[in-house]
């Protein structure tokens, strides 16, 4: 972003030359009916609108209500989509006003439903969906001036959604949360955020059978041409975007990790399902070795759940303890990774790169006692190795028994410190506002 747009942002009113039908089309312009006698007079609103002013209070209140009165969430969720798309200010305030109530319908879970139903509940375009066969064309659409402000992606190939797997391009749904949020909870400015999905098509057979179904219907693309349509896209980003925020989410696990690795040094990209885990569960670590006492350097660390989400938690704790004072092979060999075979073990067949770091010789568990010869558990790493955190990112229910927490506690003292809580604050966007000034289409700029 150029210094002037950031100047631009941060004024009181918008410059614009649109004006009626022109001007309610726009999300981040429209005002609805809060647009002033004035502002109607300005921009041709006389008539488009009910003659009555509202406030955006009076604004909020009516859409809480109307949004209260529907029969389920995905109803909710769909009403909020098409308030988004009319006037994001309205929606912002609506969300920021109710966080508790609206995250779960914007966010997990509804959206999820949103995913499954795209197709079905799309009305209009939000984003880029930029797909294979138009794979020469994304350096044109990504120059296109109305993107010159963007300054945080989050992008998607749909494959991996959630717990539902493939919904081609029903997974634009997860871009366009993640970005809701990022607006209505750390306070980015919607004119700054694009959500994109990467369509290589989808191995779902109910959107490829789907007559409805918006996306690329077509296998999904791997391979080679898989890696030379994401290099195409990434190189385009940090040529139009040097410094950009790009999130990767919902991809598989076999390209989750692969992509971040092999594009770290260039954007320095993120993925939410490795790294959002391994931060949230590091601060939370970190705080209790402040509570206990007892060093990081001197825990064991037991996860349940070896895929991209857990392999990320424990390469970062990993860091962690060497930069605690142990060397990467005394860290390494306080994780114990457990997957559905099992411990993960250097002579499994079918290990990924990400895991192998964290695989066990047989020599190590040498006086193990198992409950089955041929597969280590959960419950015999909890017996065995004594671990005193035990993590879990697996959705396997019930996986974690009264039994396994006794045997823990078991083998554990807690000597709690007194900590003192500080208050947490939180930043909201800025709503964007046109302001009744006379209007001169020479000086103004389009949006």
């Amino acid at each position: 972003m150029t210094d002037q747009s950031r100047a631009d942002l941060k004024k009181p009113y918008v410059e614009t030359a649109r004006s009626g039908y022109d001007l309610l089309n726009s999300p981040l312009l429209n005002k609805g009916t809060a647009f002033t006698e004035e502002e109607r007079d300005l921009f041709d609103l006389h008539g488009l609108l009910p003659p009555r002013v509202s406030t955006l209070d009076e604004q909020v209140a009516r859409r809480l209500q109307a949004l209260r009165q529907l029969p389920n969430d995905f109803e909710r969720y769909v009403f909020l989509r098409g308030l988004q798309d009319n006037s994001e200010v309205l929606f912002y305030a609506l969300l920021v006003r109710n966080l508790e109530e609206l995250l779960p319908i914007v966010y997990t879970p509804t959206v999820g439903l949103g995913c499954q139903h795209f197709s079905q509940a799309f009305r209009r375009p939000r984003g880029l969906f930029l797909s294979i066969p138009h794979q020469a064309r994304i350096r044109k659409i990504l120059g296109h001036p109305r993107f010159a402000n963007v300054e945080a992606i989050v992008v998607t190939d749909g494959e991996r959604i959630l717990g539902l797997g493939d919904q081609g391009a029903g997974g634009m749904g997860i871009p366009i949360g993640k970005l809701s949020l990022y607006s209505g909870c750390a306070g980015l400015h919607p004119a700054t955020t694009l959500p994109i999905f990467l369509d290589v098509g989808t191995d779902n057979p109910e959107r490829l059978q789907d007559p409805l179904y918006i996306g690329w219907q077509h296998e999904r693309v791997r391979g080679a041409k898989y890696d030379e349509f994401i290099e195409t896209f990434v190189s385009a980003v940090i040529d139009r975007w040097p410094h950009v925020f790009l999130q990767w989410e919902d991809f598989s696990r076999d390209n989750a990790t692969r992509l971040l690795e092999r594009y770290r040094d260039g954007l320095g990209p993120s993925n939410a399902n490795i790294r959002g885990p391994a931060v949230v569960a590091a601060g939370t670590l970190l705080s209790a070795v402040n509570v206990t006492g007892t060093p990081l350097r001197k825990h064991r660390i037991a996860i349940l759940g070896a895929g991209g989400a857990g392999s990320g938690i424990a390469s970062l704790l990993k860091r962690a303890m060497i930069e605690d004072g142990l060397s990467e092979e005394e860290a390494r060999r306080q994780f114990y990774l457990v997957d559905r075979d099992g411990l993960l073990m250097e002579d499994m067949a079918g290990l990924l790169p990400f895991q192998r770091p964290f695989a066990r010789s047989r020599s190590e568990l040498q006086g193990w006692s198992l409950e089955k010869a041929d597969t280590v558990s959960l419950t015999d790493v909890i017996k065995n190795a004594a671990p005193t955190v035990l993590i879990g990112v697996s959705g396997q229910f019930g996986a974690f028994t009264e039994e396994m927490i006794r045997s823990m506690a078991a083998s554990v003292s807690r000597r709690p410190r007194p900590i003192r809580s500080r208050p947490i604050t939180r930043s909201t966007p800025r709503s964007t506002a046109l302001h009744s000034r006379p209007r001169n289409v020479n000086s103004h700029r389009n949006l």
